[in-house]
């Protein structure tokens, strides 16, 4: 998936989308986060960053 020298990012989630903009409930579930306090790990790249970005009141980001 990634190699060891590459940055990643670890985002949970710790809001639910409920209520909440189609298209942040879409980039949230792009990101793999479909349930509250699931943590996936992502490469830190500018596209993932974006997706982070729209849904940033959502998620706990750690690098």
């Amino acid at each position: 998936m990634t190699t060891p020298s590459e940055k990643t990012l670890k985002v949970t989630l710790v809001r639910s989308a409920i209520g909440f903009d189609k298209t942040q409930k879409a980039a949230a579930h792009a990101l793999g986060l479909t349930k509250r306090y699931k943590t996936v790990e992502w490469p830190d790249n500018p596209s993932i960053r974006g997706q982070i970005r729209k849904i940033q009141h959502l998620v706990e980001v750690a690098e």
